[in-house]
C-alpha cells in the first residue's frame, strides 16, 4: 500500500473543524438562526481545556454541552472557543480547544460530526490550569436571571437545556 505523504486525513479533519470554527463564529455574531442548537462533545483532560475543578470531577473523561438557550459570552478564536454556561446555577467560563473536540452536532437539521481524538495530548492532573472561581466570571444581568441548571431537566416548552451523553443513545 502506498505511503500517504500528503496526509489527506489530516487535511479533511482541519477543513471540517474550520466548519465547526465558522459556524461558531456565526453564532457568535448573530446568534443561533431558527430552531438550530448545538451539542458539543469534547475531552475533557485535552491540553488548552480550561473548566473548573468541580465539573471536571464530575466529567473527568469527556464532556458535552448544548449552547442553545442560555449560553453567553461565545467567542471563537484560531483555535479554540469560549463560552458560559450555567451549571447547577453556578456560571461557568469554558475554553475549549477545536483539537479537543470529539464530536459536534446539530440535531435541528441532522447534522454531525466525529473527529478523531487518539492523538489529542492530556494535561496530567497535577499539570491542570486552575479555572477562574465562579464569582470572577461576568454574567449578564439577563444571562443571571434566567440561568437554570444545563444538568437538570427542566418542564416542557420553558427554554431549560439538558447535558447528556451521546453514549447513551449509542447501540452497544
Amino acid at each position: 500500500m502506498a505511503t500517504d505523504h500528503i496526509r489527506y486525513d489530516v487535511l479533511a479533519r482541519d477543513a471540517l473543524r474550520g466548519v465547526l470554527r465558522k459556524v461558531l463564529t456565526d453564532a457568535a455574531a448573530h446568534g443561533l438562526p431558527g430552531e438550530h442548537h448545538f451539542f458539543i462533545t469534547f475531552v475533557s483532560k485535552a491540553e488548552g481545556v480550561k473548566l473548573s475543578s468541580r465539573l471536571l470531577a464530575q466529567y473527568p473523561e469527556e464532556m458535552t454541552i448544548i449552547l442553545q438557550h442560555q449560553f453567553w459570552d461565545l467567542t471563537v478564536l484560531e483555535d479554540r472557543f469560549e463560552v458560559g454556561l450555567s451549571f447547577g446555577g453556578i456560571p461557568e467560563r469554558l475554553v475549549v480547544p477545536f483539537s479537543a473536540i470529539k464530536s459536534f452536532l446539530d440535531p435541528s437539521v441532522k447534522f454531525g460530526l466525529q473527529f478523531d481524538t487518539s492523538d489529542v495530548a492530556e494535561v496530567a492532573p497535577e499539570n491542570l490550569p486552575a479555572a477562574p472561581a465562579p464569582s470572577a466570571v461576568s454574567v449578564p444581568a439577563a444571562a443571571a436571571e434566567k440561568a437554570e441548571t444545563a444538568e437538570e431537566p427542566t418542564p416542557p416548552n420553558q427554554g431549560g437545556a439538558e447535558v447528556v451523553r451521546l453514549d447513551r443513545f449509542r447501540k452497544k
